[in-house]
């Protein structure tokens, strides 16, 4: 055994020592000054009553400064393994005993565990009325409202920048940013471990995923004709894409290190050296993944406080509600979304039947929150089922979609699927926030929330309107149908197209495609 792991063990001895024993004084600790046990997250303090106590744990140490979290990791013996600098978090492992004695050491706020987290998976852009958006704005303009001049950062397997649906008409490809994240558990500076692989290299098959182009598609694909003569689009396919690929096996620790990547670079996510016509700042980001049964909003977890920075440097954060169902007698909902911050968006998935109308039902699979608590309601829906977007048939998620589409061009059979879950939901209403910071740039995330929410359409499925502070809402659909014309109205309205049209320097001049749902 190395010297390292000789003390480690010594450390979680001496820990068992303490906690029968007690220290005399702090002084008399070599470990360092103990203080009154700091919160452990409750999946954290489960695990730790289950696994033996020579296992090796992954955690989020929370100080009252990062020097603070560092110090108190390294006095209970863990091995530090990096930092979320922006929160004052050092990520580290050790022993069950070690992680416990953690909690106890001066500065230390909260320990966190690494929980897993999954994929929501289990369209149509007329139900949003984002189509009818996109034909008013070229007829008001001569610019259509389509997203340009934002990029979204999308947290999921990776992408297939290749794919015809992320290819402009010059053959660009829409994605400004294709990191791929190489350091396993971080050990080094964070923004050195995310690497951008470049426009050729498919991510998401590297990850052996399919659900980060998926969802990319929806977001941002462009107007792309099928074989069978449909054409399939992304609800803002003005907007550019900056894929963080963080592979299939996601747990909390591989997402926040995403989300703090964002935190550093949404100025600038291609660098300094890159202008903002060609490589947009992020203003949204779209995050379908979270614990698979749902729970209670953590305000003290990584997650929260990295997305509450973000709002206040002006990001979107944008959540799928999680596809845990229910009938609300209990909280399903996906966690971080419940976040009452201003501008932290859940998506509830909706289902026009596949007609296309703004009548349709809250898919079943979609999570509710509990009736009795407001604050565990999902903020808004989208379309989320049987939703037409970029795949590839040789990737798992892809091969269990129920309906492959080739497109037009013959090598690319079987390239789109339809598939459904709150997953989908989720970047519909990143796309939509996209086109509403490109009508308003200097709008707030919370000016956007706003706007989504207080116009949204009441459709009647599921659970009675209730009112709850702001808004009419729900505790299965939130407020209702994301209404992208109502959107825009609240935020500044024809005037505001007429003058993000004087100033954009788009050059499409043809008619906007029509939209492919499921």
């Amino acid at each position: 055994m190395s010297q390292r792991g000789r003390l480690a063990r010594i450390a979680s001895i001496a820990f068992v020592v303490l906690m029968f024993f007690g220290p005399a004084s702090a002084a008399a600790n070599p470990l360092g000054g103990l203080a009154d046990t700091a919160p452990i997250d409750p999946w954290l303090a489960s695990k730790l009553d289950a696994v033996s106590a020579t296992e090796d744990l992954t955690v989020l140490i929370h100080g009252t400064s990062l020097a603070a979290a560092r110090s108190g990791a390294e006095r209970a013996g863990l091995e530090r393994l990096g930092d979320l600098e922006r929160i004052g978090v050092t990520i580290a492992r050790g022993t069950p005993p070690q992680v416990t004695l953690a909690a106890r050491q001066a500065g230390v706020s909260y320990v966190e565990g690494n929980q897993p987290i999954e994929l929501f998976t289990t369209s149509s852009h007329d139900a949003t009325r984002g189509s009818e958006v996109l034909t008013d704005s070229f007829a008001r303009s001569g610019t259509r409202l389509d997203g340009s001049g934002v990029s979204v950062a999308v947290i999921d397997t990776g992408v297939d920048p290749t794919h015809p649906f992320f290819q402009t008409e010059n053959g660009d490809s829409i994605v400004v940013a294709n990191l791929k994240y190489l350091c396993g558990v971080v050990r080094t500076n964070l923004d050195a471990c995310f690497t951008d692989v470049g426009p050729l290299v498919d991510t998401d098959t590297l990850s052996a995923g399919g659900h980060g182009t998926h969802v990319n598609g929806i977001v941002a694909g462009q107007p792309t004709e099928l074989a069978g003569g449909a054409t399939a689009s992304g609800a803002a396919p003005g907007a550019r894409l900056v894929s963080l690929s963080m592979g299939a096996g996601l747990a909390i620790i591989n997402a926040n290190m995403a989300l703090e990547w964002v935190l550093n670079n949404h100025e600038a996510p291609c660098g300094d050296g890159v202008s903002a016509a060609e490589c947009p700042p992020i203003k949204v980001t779209n995050n379908s993944y979270g614990p698979a049964s749902g729970g209670s909003f953590n305000p003290e977890s990584a997650t929260a406080k990295l997305q509450r920075e973000l709002a206040a440097q002006g990001v979107v954060t944008v959540w799928a509600n999680g596809n845990g169902g229910g009938d609300g007698s209990v909280n399903r909902a996906n966690p971080p979304g419940q976040d009452p911050t201003p501008g932290i968006i859940s998506a509830a998935s909706y289902f026009d039947k596949d007609t296309g109308t703004r009548d349709g039902v809250l898919s079943g699979y979609s999570s509710r929150g509990d009736r009795t608590e407001p604050s565990t309601w999902p903020d808004i829906s989208a379309p989320g089922e049987n939703i037409t977007s970029a795949c590839r048939p040789q990737l798992a998620i892809c091969s269990s979609g129920g309906a492959p589409q080739s497109g037009k061009n013959v090598k690319d059979v079987a390239a789109f699927n339809t598939i459904s879950g709150t997953s989908m939901a989720a970047p519909h209403i990143a796309g939509i926030v996209a086109q509403l910071f490109q009508l308003d740039p200097s709008a707030t995330p919370g000016d956007v929330e706003h706007a989504l929410k207080s116009t949204a359409y009441r459709y009647e499925d599921g659970a009675p309107y209730r009112d709850v502070g702001d808004y009419r809402s729900s505790y299965d659909k939130g407020t209702g149908l994301a209404d992208v014309v109502g959107a825009v109205e609240a935020l500044g309205g024809h005037q505001a197209m007429a003058e993000a049209g004087s100033d954009s320097s788009s050059d499409t001049d043809s008619e906007p495609a029509a939209t492919c749902g499921g």
